[in-house]
C-alpha cells in the first residue's frame, strides 16, 4: 500500500474528468486521476463517437437517394463491414494510448484502478492486481464516474444476456433480427442504425418514441422509421424474456404476442456509476444521484455542501443533464472554481458567471441523430407549461425554405420557435429534418445571450440556407 498526495483528485477519466483535471493543472494546482477502464471514457468508446460513425454512412446514403442525379451514381446498399471498420477507428479499436498520452503532457497524473472514497478527501484505489494505492487531495475530490445502463426487472431478461448501449454500439456483427426496448435517444439511433445496416428491427416503445422532443418532430421519426422497414410498437410492453438453447431470444409482451430476435437491446435509461463509490462514508448513499448546488459542489439532505465543501460531481453523474457537452460544461465550471477557491481568488457564483453551469436549466442543445434529424434547446410547448412560461409558438415547414428544398428533393422537416411572452426572448427552439444539426447552436446562442425577438429580426439568414427557417418563424410569429 502507498500513499500519495495532490491538490486535486478526479474519479473517472471521461470527457468531463479529464476537462477538470485539465482546467485544474492550468489553474497551478497538482492532480491525479483515477480511471478503472478506458482513459477518455463511455463518450470515446461506447457512446458519442462510435455511435456518430455508425449513423454517419446512414445519413450520407439517405441524402444521396434524395438528390436524382447522385442517386443514380450509387447502387446497392450499405456495406456492414466498412461501416464496422470505421466505427472501430473512430472508438481507437478500444485502446486508450492516445488519451493516457493526452493525460501525460498536460501534465495530469493517472493512476488506474477502482477509486473509493474512503473518507473526507481521501480516496483508496485498487488496481487490476489487487495492490491499493492511498490518495489524498488537498482541496478538493471530483466524482465524474458517469452513468451505466439501466436494466429494469423484466422476468427473464437478466439471464438473456441482453446488448446494452455498449454491446450495440461495440457489436462486431449485424444481426438478423434485433429487438429493441426502449424508445429515448439510444433506442432510436440504434433502430435508425440497425435497420440501414440490414437488421430486422422491431421497436417496442410503451412511451413512446422520443416522448420528450415536440409531438410533431416525433411523429415524423416514427414514419421515417416505418418507411425504412423497422416495426414501431406504440404502447407495447415487455412481460417476460427468454433466450432459448438455440440462441434466438422471446419478448413476450403484456398482450401475450411474442417478437423473436436473435438480440434485445434495452435501452430504458441510466443509472449512476456510485454503487461502489464509498459514499457511506461520507454520510451518501451508495448507488445514489449526486445532488449538487450551482458550483457543482455534492449536498447533503439539507441542501448544503458537504463539510467545508471539498467533494464535487461533474456530468451525468449528479443527473442535472445527460450529456458529454454539457458535462464538460460543467467540468470547466468545476475546474476554476476548485482552483479559485484553493488560491483564495473571488468565486464568480452569480447565475452566468464564469464558476457555475446556469446553461444547464435553460439552455441546453440536443441533436438526435434519427433520419431525420432532431435537434432542440430550452424548452419545448410542455417543458414551458410545466415551467408555469406563457410562450407564443411558431411552427414552419421546413420543405418551404428555398434552402431545405434545394438541399433534397421531396424535403420533409418542420421547425418551431417559442417565445416568453413577459421577456419577448427565445426559450425554446426544436427542429427536425435531413442535416437540421448545424441549426441548433444559433438558437443555443438566441436562448443563451436572451437576444430580444426585435434584434433576432436584423439577424438576416444567409439564402438560400435551411437557416432561412429563422427568418420564416420571425414572420409567422409577427412584430
Amino acid at each position: 500500500m502507498s500513499g500519495d498526495q495532490y491538490d486535486v483528485v478526479v474519479i473517472g477519466a471521461g470527457p468531463v474528468g479529464e476537462n477538470v483535471a485539465d482546467g485544474a493543472v492550468k489553474g497551478g494546482l497538482s492532480v491525479a486521476i483515477v480511471e478503472s477502464e478506458l482513459v477518455g471514457g463511455e463518450c470515446s468508446y461506447w457512446a458519442c463517437m462510435p455511435t456518430k460513425a455508425l449513423l454517419r454512412d446512414v445519413s450520407a446514403l439517405r441524402a444521396v437517394q434524395h438528390l436524382p442525379a447522385a442517386a443514380a451514381a450509387v447502387t446497392g446498399t450499405l456495406d456492414p463491414a466498412a461501416v464496422l471498420a470505421r466505427r472501430d477507428r473512430f472508438a481507437s479499436n478500444w485502446d486508450d494510448a492516445g488519451q493516457v498520452s493526452w493525460l501525460e503532457s498536460a501534465g495530469v497524473d493517472l493512476v488506474r484502478g477502482h477509486g473509493r472514497l474512503t473518507g473526507t478527501r481521501s480516496v483508496s484505489v485498487t488496481a487490476a492486481d489487487g495492490t491499493v494505492q492511498e490518495l489524498t487531495a488537498r482541496h478538493a475530490v471530483v466524482v465524474a464516474t458517469g452513468t451505466s445502463a439501466a436494466v429494469p426487472p423484466i422476468p427473464g431478461l437478466a439471464d438473456a444476456q441482453p446488448w446494452t448501449s455498449r454491446e450495440a454500439v461495440a457489436a462486431d456483427h449485424v444481426p438478423d433480427r434485433l429487438a429493441i426496448i426502449g424508445g429515448g435517444v439510444v433506442g432510436t439511433e440504434m433502430a435508425t442504425a440497425y435497420s440501414a445496416l440490414g437488421s430486422d428491427v422491431t421497436f417496442i416503445v410503451r412511451d413512446g418514441v422520443l416522448p420528450n422532443v415536440e409531438p410533431y418532430a416525433s411523429q415524423l421519426v416514427i414514419v421515417s422509421l416505418e418507411a425504412a422497414g423497422v416495426r414501431v410498437m406504440l404502447g407495447a410492453s415487455p412481460a417476460q424474456v427468454r433466450r432459448d438453447l438455440g440462441g434466438t431470444v422471446h419478448v413476450t409482451l403484456e398482450d401475450g404476442e411474442t417478437i423473436d430476435a436473435d438480440e434485445v437491446l434495452i435501452a430504458t435509461g441510466r443509472k449512476p456509476n456510485t454503487g461502489d463509490l464509498g459514499l457511506e462514508t461520507v454520510g451518501l448513499a451508495p448507488g445514489a444521484w449526486l445532488a449538487v448546488d450551482e458550483t457543482l459542489r455534492v449536498t447533503g439532505a439539507d441542501g448544503a455542501a458537504l463539510g467545508d465543501g471539498w467533494l464535487y460531481a461533474a456530468g451525468d453523474v449528479n443527473r442535472r443533464v445527460l450529456l458529454t457537452h454539457q458535462g464538460k460544461y460543467q467540468a470547466r465550471a468545476v475546474g476554476e472554481v476548485v482552483v479559485a477557491r484553493a488560491t483564495g481568488a473571488p468565486v464568480d457564483d452569480a447565475p452566468w458567471g464564469r464558476h457555475v453551469a446556469t446553461a444547464d436549466h435553460s439552455a441546453v442543445p440536443q441533436v438526435v441523430f434519427s433520419s431525420p434529424e432532431v435537434v432542440s434547446v430550452g424548452h419545448t410547448v410542455a417543458s414551458a407549461a410545466a415551467a408555469g412560461l406563457t410562450v407564443r409558438v411558431a411552427e414552419y415547414d421546413l420543405g418551404a425554405v428555398a434552402g431545405a428544398a434545394l438541399h433534397a428533393d421531396g424535403y420533409t422537416g418542420r421547425a418551431s420557435l417559442l417565445v416568453d411572452d413577459e421577456r419577448d426572448v427565445v426559450v425554446g427552439f426544436t427542429a427536425v429534418g435531413s442535416d437540421t444539426t448545424e441549426l441548433v447552436h444559433a438558437a443555443t446562442i438566441a436562448i443563451t445571450g436572451e437576444v430580444p425577438i426585435d434584434r433576432l429580426w436584423h439577424a438576416v439568414p444567409a439564402y438560400p440556407t435551411i437557416s432561412e427557417v429563422w427568418l420564416r418563424l420571425l414572420e409567422t410569429l409577427g412584430r
